[in-house]
């Protein structure tokens, strides 16, 4: 099968046939498109509800759902790339609050946000629940 044509040369992931998974969130590409509507301020919210890290003391895994609010400004992010970029924390050892504000620093990094919430809502974990919220910039 022949790879699709992709409009936007940018976009590497989109459309490849074969998908690569990155092995750490490091080596994961975050793509990004120009933003269709950049003279008016909407909210994108994204769901990922099957996100999984490891506990960085004892390598068990950490399940959660991420929620991911912004703004946008010049720049979207391509939902390929953030899915593999999300799956690149399977193998990587970090707690709650460490994974969350990274997501949200990267994220910051590649789209340049007007604001931005990462939100991190943890299972259950010893009976406790977690929910960590990082924010960048103004809503």
């Amino acid at each position: 099968m022949a790879k699709r044509k992709n409009a936007n040369k940018m976009l590497s992931l989109l459309g490849d046939n074969i998908t690569a998974y990155p092995s750490s969130p490091e080596t994961a590409k975050l793509e990004t498109f120009p933003n269709p509507n950049p003279a008016r301020p909407y909210v994108i919210h994204i769901v990922s509800p099957e996100f999984t890290s490891l506990c960085p003391i004892t390598k068990q895994p950490d399940f959660a759902t991420i929620e991911i609010t912004y703004i946008p400004r010049k720049r979207c992010i391509e939902s390929k790339a953030l899915k593999l970029y999300l799956f690149s924390f399977r193998n990587t050892g970090m707690f709650f609050e460490a994974v969350t504000n990274k997501i949200l620093d990267d994220l910051v990094k590649a789209v340049a946000p007007q604001w931005m919430e990462v939100r991190g809502i943890f299972n259950r974990r010893g009976g406790i629940d977690f929910t960590v919220t990082a924010a960048h910039g103004k809503k």
